[in-house]
């Protein structure tokens, strides 16, 4: 595994104090006994589910349903940025030739920084990189010790703490879960001030209408400390945008689209396909819909900023046929991001894609529906991993325990990712010399100077034998992992910022509440 590149000197002015704030971070975090911080990457070949020949034909089935079924485009500026490039109109109904969607797609660059505040958090997109993200978007919370319930401010803060202290997630997804007890029309600028000072990583702004998008693109140039052409230059935000399966795309998530492809800030389109509910019930079917959807949106970016940042979204699953719930971590679901993975490289467009479950509890079904998930995404050389860690009941709970959990399995998929050592050292030679026939390795010299950092050391698996478990208590996953989650809120500190940044930041959130934030319907 290979840190994050060198991006080369930064010309924030604020560049001494975001160290700074990283080392008073990881100073609250000197008791979690956890990998060290790095970005991954893929060090082999993405998996091929499909050949080249079946590839291109899921490739020329999209371009088919753009041209001759069209998408619905329901901003009019939207429309007109594709009439512009030649596609035909009627209506709300817009229907892109194929010359059109590629001459668009080539312009996106393959890989891009990603900036946070704290330069030692930015993030590569891309080029085998892998990026790591929390839970997003969930309506409701669950702990061992208070239960299931509402999203509420305070969840919020505490998922943010662990976002900050695991040195394995890189980004945060959006809100961990929505603090539905902050008013909607401020909500964004509470929770956005929030992630912006107590974590110091890349994150992400809700497409929901102009006001909302303009707000997260404005705390996050003050939170960097940097002027609007810096910002520019250098991509520090990123947003989802979900198209309205099967074929459609909303005025507020087109708004954002347009918004942050102008300001060059990074766009996620995201298909939400399920298999046999909003796409065709076989899942080649339901990977032509999300490609077709995704090249539009991904077009349209180009259409409004050539080479702005942008990212293929594959969400592709299925329902169960017995009840019409969403299913994940499913065969079905690794082969989608499988193929979705060879469809993003095929575009040399960034990939993101997702680890999910659909378990309702923290079980035994909640990990290894979240191993196939995350087999799927390095496998299939995912660049952007929503939800990586807290996911459960199909993105309808965010868990605290299942973020502890999820952070293991994601260090797990780190530690494997990383190359082996083949070293004249490492091959162990002189280990064998000393030791020779019939011995063991415990005491010798080559383990006595390894063992320590030898191999994975687990934060929630427990290697021990059984009398030695029985002893300690027989203590299960979640209690570990509730006991790791006490250990990280407790010392969790505020990483540092600049006063004058935090101060701007204060004043502008204070001004935007005051003028009403943004319009709701209630």
């Amino acid at each position: 595994m290979s840190d994050v590149t060198d991006t080369g000197p930064r010309k924030s002015r604020r560049r001494g104090n975001a160290r700074r704030a990283a080392a008073a971070g990881d100073a609250g975090q000197a008791t979690l006994a956890q990998q060290p911080a790095g970005q991954a990457r893929l060090m082999f070949e993405a998996a091929r589910v499909v050949s080249d020949d079946q590839l291109e034909s899921l490739h020329l089935a999209s371009l088919e349903v753009l041209e001759t079924i069209g998408i619905d485009v329901m901003l009019p500026e939207a429309r007109d940025y594709f009439a512009r490039a030649g596609a035909r109109i009627d209506g709300e109904r817009v229907c892109i030739p194929g010359d059109v969607i590629m001459n668009a797609i080539a312009t996106v660059p393959s890989q891009f920084t990603f900036h946070a505040r704290n330069p030692d958090k930015t993030i590569q997109i891309g080029d085998g990189w892998l990026a790591f993200g929390t839970v997003g978007s969930a309506p409701n919370s669950s702990g061992l010790e208070h239960g299931r319930r509402p999203g509420n401010l305070e969840d919020y803060r505490r998922f943010l703490k662990l976002a900050q202290s695991f040195n394995c997630i890189d980004f945060i997804s959006g809100y961990p879960v929505e603090p539905i007890d902050v008013h909607a029309s401020v909500r964004h600028l509470v929770a956005l001030k929030d992630m912006a000072l107590m974590t110091e990583k890349p994150f992400h702004a809700y497409s929901l209408g102009l006001e909302r998008i303009r707000d997260g693109i404005e705390i996050a140039r003050i939170a960097r400390g940097v002027g609007h052409e810096q910002l520019e230059a250098e991509p520090s935000l990123f947003t989802i945008i979900n198209t309205n399966s099967p074929l459609k795309m909303d005025v507020p998530m087109l708004q954002g689209v347009i918004e942050m492809a102008r300001r060059n800030q990074i766009v996620c389109v995201t298909p939400f396909t399920l298999s046999g509910a909003m796409a065709p019930v076989t899942v080649a079917g339901a990977l032509v819909q999300q490609n077709a959807e995704a090249l539009a949106g991904i077009a349209l970016t180009q259409l409004v900023r050539p080479g702005a940042p942008a990212i293929y979204g594959g969400f592709t699953s299925n329902v169960d046929m017995k009840s019409g719930a969403p299913a994940f971590g499913t065969p079905e679901y690794m082969k989608a991001a499988m193929v979705g993975g060879q469809l993003a490289r095929r575009y040399a467009i960034p990939y993101r894609t997702s680890n999910t479950c659909a378990a309702n509890a923290l079980d035994a079904q909640a990990a290894y529906e979240s191993v196939f998930s995350l087999w799927g995404v390095a496998m299939g050389g995912g660049n952007l991993v929503m939800h990586g860690a807290g996911w459960m009941e199909g993105g309808l709970v965010a868990s605290l325990e299942k973020f502890v959990l999820d952070c293991d399995l994601i260090q797990m998929v780190k530690s494997f990712l990383q190359p082996l050592d083949l070293t004249r050292d490492a091959l162990g030679l002189d280990a064998m010399d000393e030791v020779g026939p019939g011995g063991h390795f415990f005491g010798c010299a080559h383990t006595m100077a390894r063992y320590q950092n030898a191999f994975y050391a687990p934060l929630i698996s427990d290697w021990r034998n059984f009398e030695q478990w029985q002893s300690a208590g027989s203590p299960r996953a979640g209690d570990k992992a509730s006991a790791v989650l006490k250990q990280v809120l407790e010392t969790y500190r505020k990483p540092a910022i600049d006063p004058a940044v935090e101060e701007e930041l204060e004043a502008f959130v204070a001004r935007r509440t005051e003028e009403g934030g943004a319009p709701t319907d209630f």
